[in-house]
């Protein structure tokens, strides 16, 4: 079922220096969720329903029909940080990240999902979520993979095929986006075993495209606000990874449009009930 919300970008941004500034015990102590696929459309405001298909595949459908306005569009996919987990539904990196672009995107996320891995919901690894978005009829301008946590222990050989694998599907079907790898988060995994993932993902990603952004949070040491698993973020432990994502994005020329709505199509949605 798909939910029509709208969004006031203004709003929104102002919710995301709320949780930055939050005190510790005010924080989200979520726990991660079931992997699941909701699919949600968040609308612009004054924007009407009309007659819309629904499903993931309608929201999808709601982007492409934009295609004549030229605005650049953004295709996120990954395991649990991409999906949500850990600040709720709506509030994940990914999210926030589309909201401050003002970019239409497509956010498809499953937890333990990897290069490798097929994650709790079985819709992984990343180059099932790449090929299951439809990049050719999306044309997005960016494309942001997320992933590497869940393949710690996959043998670096494998791992650097499928990050390979992964970048030739994308650069197949979306030949003009810019591809982004946002890669390992630590958590409380062994420092030895996270870095060789890493570093495969990262050597992988390198050999295959020069032209790729990796964002590192392993090897840059990040740290932000963590739910009791002390992996996944808070809410205002996402609003700092998006925050920092965009920063990193700007360096290389990402901007964000002007502001306005954004059609959002989030199929990791816990709840078709939930609200922002």
């Amino acid at each position: 079922m798909v939910r029509r919300i709208p969004i006031l970008v203004a709003v929104a941004i102002s919710l995301v220096g709320c949780w930055s500034a939050a005190p510790a015990q005010a924080r989200s102590a979520a726990l991660p969720q079931p992997g699941v696929t909701y699919s949600v459309l968040l609308r612009p405001p004054g924007a009407a329903s009309g007659d819309r298909p629904s499903g993931e595949p309608g929201c999808e459908q709601e982007i492409e029909r934009g295609q004549p306005r030229g605005g650049p569009r953004l295709v996120i996919v990954g395991a649990s940080f991409t999906a949500g987990v850990g600040p709720g539904p709506g509030r994940s990196w990914a999210v926030l990240l589309a909201r401050h672009l003002h970019w239409d995107a497509v956010v498809y996320g499953d937890p333990g999902a990897g290069y490798v891995r097929v994650g709790a919901g079985r819709k992984g690894p990343v180059g099932a979520e790449i090929g299951r978005v439809g990049l050719r009829a999306l044309e997005p301008s960016l494309v942001i993979v997320q992933a590497g946590h869940d393949d710690i222990g996959v043998p670096p050989g494998l791992e650097r095929a499928q990050v390979a694998r992964a970048i030739a599907l994308i650069r197949a079907q979306a030949p003009r986006a810019r591809i982004v790898l946002l890669t390992v988060f630590a958590g409380r995994a062994r420092p030895a075993a996270a870095d060789r993932t890493d570093q495969a993902i990262v050597r992988a990603a390198r050999a295959a495209d020069p032209a790729v952004i990796i964002i590192d949070p392993l090897a840059d040491r990040w740290r932000f606000p963590h739910v009791r698993d002390g992996l996944h973020p808070t809410a205002a432990g996402s609003a700092w990874i998006a925050t920092r994502v965009a920063e990193i994005l700007l360096e290389h020329g990402v901007r964000p449009a002007r502001a306005g709505g954004a059609v959002i199509c989030d199929p990791a949605w816990p709840s078709p009930a939930a609200r922002l």
